[in-house]
């Protein structure tokens, strides 16, 4: 089986039935069910949720994201080897912690295929959550400058670069253009403060100001159970993004969950313990590729600056990097997959057609008869 096969690039064209448009997001793509399928897959397969919820199905590919643009290599290589995989076996570990330590629910409900998620439909809250033990990546360039507040938070003189924070700091952010917010800028990605949040939790989504706290604490919780696991591991969980959003349990009450993936590579900075003791930073996750594109460009200052986002798109789309670039990552992948899991990746050989038989013979979401190419 070729390479091309083994790697799930476009994950937005299969013909699962839906009641609109898939949603295409930059790594995974979202086909929500028809309400009739949601409630017969709800009873047929005994998960609990709400008699009226919506489900969707998740799959997540193999591109590769840095920077909020996809990059691709020489040879056609438009992904990463394994790295839906390794990501997907990552969350669900960290979510079967987070269950057998009590902690919120998170949207997942089955697993059919390592690239996919049943997932149930959250309102989302607008904020990407990150978490902070060790001042690196954006924090440090702030502070480098001479940055004394961060998210409404001040920091002390003389911190050095990687060094651990006196505390987990929780740095959130916005996810999509907010508008009509005071003193929150109309633009992604943008820092905010407790104090922005708590003065227009609903327009950040929130159902009230009390559950800023609620998610502050699954935000802890979540950081601690994923650090205190890694640490056994040697691996120092340095920073992660949370995120989270509302559903209705089976009694009709309201509950805040988290959602999307956890404790991954992509959304974390994961260092080796030992070489941090000798003053090594080695990263084992997407921190290394990100690094790799800011030496490989002449002008980082691209994919640093938001004015240049055009700019920024145009690098991506009309280079290709050195295929080294992603293979690297791909080991990067595996092996921490396989350390946090404790068993091996198991590389489809050819993910697309696995996902479509499963989702025709164990689930009756693809027309049985419908002839795919693949």
């Amino acid at each position: 089986m070729s390479l091309a096969n083994q790697i799930l690039t476009i994950n937005d064209d299969f013909f699962i039935r839906t009641h609109q448009p898939v949603h295409r997001g930059k790594v995974r793509a979202v086909y929500w069910l028809t309400k009739e399928d949601s409630q017969r897959l709800a009873k047929e397969k005994n998960y609990d949720v709400a008699s009226d919820a919506l489900l969707a199905v998740m799959v997540i590919s193999d591109r590769i994201s840095a920077f909020d643009c996809i990059w691709k290599a020489d040879g056609g290589l438009n992904g990463v080897p394994g790295k839906g995989a390794a990501l997907n076996a990552i969350a669900n570990y960290w979510f079967k912690l987070f269950k057998a330590n009590s902690l919120t629910d998170s949207h997942i409900l089955d697993i059919p295929h390592p690239y996919v998620w049943i997932v149930q439909k959250a309102k989302p809250v607008k904020i990407e959550a990150i978490c902070r033990k060790y001042i690196t990546g954006s924090m440090w360039r702030a502070y480098a400058k001479g940055a004394r507040k961060f998210c409404g938070i001040t920091l002390p003189e003389g911190l050095k670069k990687d060094s651990a924070l006196s505390e987990l700091f929780i740095t959130p952010s916005t996810k999509g253009i907010l508008t009509g917010i005071p003193g929150v800028p109309e633009t992604d990605d943008v820092n905010i403060t407790r104090k922005n949040i708590e003065d227009n939790f609903a327009a950040f989504n929130f159902s009230t100001v009390d559950d800023i706290a609620q998610y502050e604490t699954c935000l802890k919780e979540g950081f601690s159970v994923i650090s205190n696991a890694l640490a056994e591991m040697e691996q120092i969980f340095v920073d992660t993004k949370f995120e989270f959003g509302y559903v209705t349990d089976t009694s009709g009450k309201e509950k805040l969950i988290y959602i999307d993936e956890v404790g991954t590579p992509d959304s974390s900075r994961i260092w080796d313990t030992a070489e941090y003791k000798v003053g090594n930073i080695v990263e084992n996750s997407k921190e290394d590729f990100r690094q790799f594109l800011l030496n490989y460009f002449s002008d980082p200052d691209i994919l640093l600056n938001k004015n240049r986002m055009s700019e920024r798109k145009s690098l991506a789309l009309n280079n290709t990097l050195p295929v080294d670039a992603l293979m690297n990552i791909s080991k990067t992948y595996i092996k921490i997959a396989e350390k946090i899991i404790g068993q091996p990746i198991h590389l489809s050989d050819n993910p697309k057609q696995e996902i479509i038989d499963i989702l025709k013979t164990e689930y009756n979401l693809y027309p049985i008869n419908l002839n795919v190419p693949v």
